[in-house]
């Protein structure tokens, strides 16, 4: 198992548990934060158990010091670049099979396998100081921690395609005005946006969240009959729930 409270196992990550909210921070300042394959293992790790505990209810991914949320895979490190290794190993499809909502406190740099790991995070909020970059094209390979499909899903296919065939990266306020992401507020004001957010969901029903999660990302990749029975499906499950009866 992982245990969530032995915080002096993992320094590259730091967690912290705040009632029903979980504080996942990449803790890797002097490299901008940049992930080794450690670092990306712990990340699995940690998102897995957040997921497996029912009583959080929501996760806020951030980074630690004042340069950087994320600037990627760390291209100095010794398995970046082997034959048959993807840089994010088990991180994103840990985040694909995430149950509850994980929300992306951005400041700085966020490139790469960052901008990833944000484009994976259900809700994004942005310091006025971040910019967002997909850089993989200038070293040799393309973004394989879901970049190349996300990104075109979120914003204007011809902005997330120049994105992606140039490397060139966005300020906080075009990321904003291509709805990459989802509000941008000072610096200092950042972590409050995200528990304000935070706390809002936790007002909510357990069960009904999660529902409401599914349905909502299961069904955009299902024609609008598909999307609509999973909707009604898990309405008709919600109602048999206590959560509903109370």
């Amino acid at each position: 198992g992982f245990d969530l409270t032995w915080e002096a196992a993992m320094p590259k990550i730091l967690f912290e548990r705040r009632g029903p909210i979980a504080y996942v921070t990449i803790n890797r300042p002097e490299r901008l934060n940049a992930c080794d394959e450690e670092t990306y293992n712990t990340l699995a790790a940690t998102w897995a158990a957040v997921r497996d505990d029912d009583s959080l209810r929501v996760g806020i991914l951030s980074g630690a010091g004042e340069r950087a949320f994320c600037a990627g895979s760390d291209i100095r490190a010794e398995s970046f670049g082997k034959p048959g290794r993807i840089p994010g190993g088990d991180l994103f499809p840990v985040m694909n099979a995430m149950n509850k909502p994980i929300i992306a406190a951005i400041h700085g740099h966020c490139n790469g396998g960052g901008l990833e790991q944000a484009l994976a995070c259900d809700i994004r909020v942005a310091a006025e100081d971040a910019q967002f970059g997909l850089g993989e094209v200038l070293l040799g390979v393309l973004p394989g921690g879901g970049g190349t499909q996300r990104l075109p899903r979120l914003i204007p296919l011809g902005r997330a395609l120049e994105m992606l065939y140039t490397g060139a990266r966005i300020d906080a306020a075009e990321a904003w005005r291509l709805g990459l992401v989802d509000h941008v507020v000072p610096r200092a004001d950042l972590m409050e946006k995200c528990e304000s957010i935070a706390n809002a969901i936790c007002r909510g029903a357990p069960r009904a969240g999660a529902k409401i999660r599914e349905a909502a990302l299961r069904g955009l990749d299902m024609e609008l009959t598909e999307g609509l029975a999973l909707e009604r499906a898990n309405m008709e499950f919600l109602r048999t729930t206590d959560d509903s009866r109370e």
